[in-house]
């Protein structure tokens, strides 16, 4: 007789999460823009061009899915380093494709939101646009699309601790559940499967907090290249982790142990 499938484990953040199902939170660090457009004797430019039909056919993927919050890594705080013309490029991209896809994903009820957004230098036109999409997106109900947008793991961290400070918590009563109480969008859960495309193995100071306990996988395909097909490979390659969160699971890929 087959012993019955035990409790799904909890995760750190207190919810639940199954080895066997679908990853609640999925975050992509989308990288390979560059890469992709250098393979083809083009300027960086035209990378982040063509990852425009890739960020949609993602986002699409999750949501019939089942995936219930996707995180997308679209600038970081360090990248205000590059060349002026690429960053002013960047800009420009991203608040057109902010407007022209606002109402697609409007009309299929996926709640939008941007992680950063607090530089100065992010031209007001474009902040705007993020402030009406997330107004215009609030109250759906479907998926949660965080765009990490002018955003470091770090930065996030230390805003957190200033905020516990300025709120007089005492320190003794400070524990993971309330620091993470003062995050941004603290009801965010945590990640449980980061897709960093184009084979680099880093963090990049990706939501550090959130990711605490994700699986990672790193497809060699370059973002531009990344489809629907490539995504749920991932998500078919997380059904067959182990998630224990430090615990000793009874089952190793859905088996139980002799």
């Amino acid at each position: 007789m087959t012993p019955e499938r035990p409790e799904r484990p909890e995760r750190p953040d207190g919810t639940s999460a199954s080895p066997a199902g679908v990853p609640r939170h999925v975050a992509c660090v989308m990288d390979g823009n560059g890469r992709w457009a250098a393979r083809r004797s083009l300027p960086r430019t035209s990378g982040h061009r063509a990852a425009e039909s890739t960020v949609i056919d993602v986002i699409e993927a999750a949501r019939t899915a089942g995936v219930e919050w996707l995180s997308l890594y679209a600038f970081s705080t360090e990248n205000w380093r590059r060349p002026s013309g690429e960053v002013d490029f960047l800009m420009g991209l991203v608040r057109r494709v902010v407007r022209k896809h606002a109402p697609l994903l409007h009309a299929r009820g996926i709640r939008c939101r941007f992680l950063g957004v607090t530089d100065p230098r992010i031209p007001a036109p474009l902040a705007r646009d993020f402030a009406d999409l997330m107004t215009l997106t609030g109250a759906n109900r479907g998926l949660t699309l965080t765009v990490a947008f002018d955003h470091g793991g770090r930065g996030d961290i230390v805003e957190a601790a200033r905020s516990l400070i300025r709120s007089g918590v005492p320190a003794d009563a400070v524990d993971e559940r309330r620091f993470a109480a003062h995050l941004p969008f603290p009801d965010t859960p945590d990640v449980d499967l980061v897709i960093r495309t184009s084979g680099e193995q880093r963090i990049s100071n990706f939501m550090l907090w959130q990711v605490a306990y994700a699986e990672w996988i790193f497809p060699q395909v370059l973002w531009p290249d990344f489809r629907a097909p490539h995504f749920l490979e991932c998500l078919g390659a997380y059904r067959q982790r182990d998630r224990r969160f430090g615990a000793v699971a009874p089952y190793t890929n859905g088996e139980p142990h002799p």
